[in-house]
């Protein structure tokens, strides 16, 4: 399983980082977005399906890679509309468009049940991912997205190492009994470390790539603290998930990783918590 894990992060990290560093002669980040909304829904979708309800999957995945797509300004100009005005009639249409749909369809006493779950998909992997694309979008927004994924990733892994180590408090035992206090604590200290690189303009006598001007490392590293606790929660989030669907992963997309639904978690709840610090504050 970590031998898994280990070759799958070493195949999927350099892709990610690749497809965030390019932005021509196509917009490499927002199509890979799109492509792991898409299987991520899917993977949403069919969860709840294997508990009996019906979400529109056409519709909902859909949906989603729109929901994803149009925070890119550049699709958004298609429209000849700002990406937040497309986004907002996008969400309108999402809520109004399946309770229409969902009359003529049977039975109709799993309306609002379809109802609910179909939206549910598109705001949790449309919605957030997207915020990645928007925060690609902005100044230096390509090393803010390295920071997200660079801390998340950081967290997670000394999350599970320390918790593997020393692990002996349980965090959340009744939703994923594996996680710890301590892990948990790990997790917090390798984001907040991980953070420190994006501060200083010149890294071992070099240019440093990663520098973020914005950033303070007072800044950095509480940022770096608050991703990882948003990130720690979005993993929590998704394994309630899996418990109320009761499946132990989403997919068998990243082998010992588990569905891309799996390695959504806490990568889009950091995303959240980057694109509105930066937001707020440029």
């Amino acid at each position: 399983m970590l031998k898994q894990r280990i070759i799958t992060t070493l195949v999927v990290l350099p892709v990610l980082l690749a497809a965030v560093w390019f932005e021509t002669p196509v917009h490499w980040f927002t199509l890979l977005m799109v492509a792991w909304g898409a299987v991520a829904v899917i993977e949403f979708y069919r969860l709840s399906r294997a508990r009996g309800i019906a979400p529109l999957l056409y519709f909902g995945t859909v949906w989603t890679l729109l929901f994803v797509s149009v925070r890119d300004a550049s699709v958004a100009a298609y429209f000849n509309m700002e990406a937040e005005k497309v986004s907002m009639m996008l969400l309108v249409s999402a809520i109004v468009l399946p309770l229409m749909w969902l009359l003529r369809r049977e039975p109709r006493g799993q309306a609002f049940s379809s109802w609910v779950w179909t939206l549910g998909g598109m705001a949790y992997i449309g919605i957030l991912l997207g915020n990645f694309v928007a925060l690609r979008t902005t100044a230096d927004g390509r090393n803010w997205v390295y920071f997200a994924f660079l801390a998340t990733f950081a967290s997670d892994t000394a999350a599970f190492f320390v918790g593997r180590a020393w692990g002996r408090r349980r965090l959340a035992p009744s939703i994923s009994p594996s996680k710890t206090w301590e892990g948990a604590i790990g997790g917090i200290a390798g984001a907040a470390v991980i953070s420190l690189v994006f501060v200083p303009s010149t890294l071992f006598s070099a240019a440093n790539a990663l520098h973020i001007p914005a950033l303070s490392y007072w800044s950095a590293v509480l940022l770096g603290i608050v991703v990882s606790v948003f990130g720690q929660i979005g993993d929590l989030v998704e394994s309630l998930l899996k418990r109320n669907m009761d499946a132990k992963d989403s997919g068998k997309l990243f082998p010992g990783h588990g569905g891309a639904l799996d390695r959504l978690d806490s990568v889009a709840f950091a995303g959240v918590v980057i694109y509105y610090f930066v937001w707020l504050t440029r």
